[in-house]
């Protein structure tokens, strides 16, 4: 049963972030996800009695400011404009879920390595999503698919699921949980870097400060320091 409730939460994110991004903008939708890291704190604290210290506090918001700051690429002005419409909500319940996940994770273990756990956990979701999309499986012909298709499954299933899941549930087990979701405050700026991969044209450089910023908050958290140990 551990392993349903905690497949529940994750599937539950992955659903309702594909239907959220039917109609909200990437841009929109990072910035909701931005709010992650600050609820799994308070969920941790419910849950696990974790102390947020004022360092952790400081790195996060630091963090979130600086992953703002990429996103909205440094316009104060597209930050201001920032509409909630339906997606943007949809995600935002998603993201509750996932911010819900991570201390679940310690929460549920009852000392299974990462791995297991993780085996244990997409092996539920796995019988979750297939009830709920049973007629959608049986109504697709999957003989008529695009390679890329099969290729974009191929990357969701191993990279952003399986091998995510893997290293999320090792950091749960051991790091408080409002610093297992900080380190995505460094999403956007693996972003560009990618972009700068592909050969696309590197931002502005007032984007740069905002990544500086989510360094700097990175560097806070990896600071070791007895009080903020778990």
């Amino acid at each position: 049963w551990r392993y349903f409730v905690l497949a529940g939460l994750f599937t539950l994110y992955f659903v309702l972030m594909f239907e959220g991004l039917k109609t909200a903008p990437p841009v929109a939708a990072a910035a909701v996800f931005t709010l992650v890291p600050v609820m799994a704190a308070g969920f941790a604290w419910l849950l696990m009695r974790q102390v947020m210290t004022p360092r952790m506090a400081l790195a996060l918001a630091i963090g979130g400011a600086g992953a703002l700051w990429v996103i909205f690429r440094g316009d104060l002005a597209a930050l201001l404009a920032f509409d909630i419409g339906r997606g943007e909500a949809i995600y935002f319940v998603g993201c509750i879920s996932h911010a819900l996940y991570t201390p679940m994770v310690r929460r549920l273990n009852r000392g299974e390595n990462a791995v297991m756990f993780t085996f244990g956990t997409l092996l539920a979701g796995a019988v979750l999503l297939g009830l709920y999309g049973w007629e959608d499986l049986r109504a697709t012909d999957w003989s008529a698919l695009r390679p890329l298709v099969w290729i974009t499954i191929l990357y969701v299933a191993v990279f952003a699921t399986a091998a995510t899941v893997v290293l999320l549930q090792f950091a749960a087990l051991r790091l408080p949980s409002a610093k297992v979701m900080a380190y995505t405050y460094l999403t956007p700026s693996w972003v560009i870097l990618w972009e700068l991969g592909f050969g696309n044209a590197l931002p502005g450089a007032l984007v740069w400060g905002g990544v500086l910023l989510t360094i700097l908050a990175l560097s806070l958290l990896l600071r070791a320091d007895g009080e903020e140990k778990s």
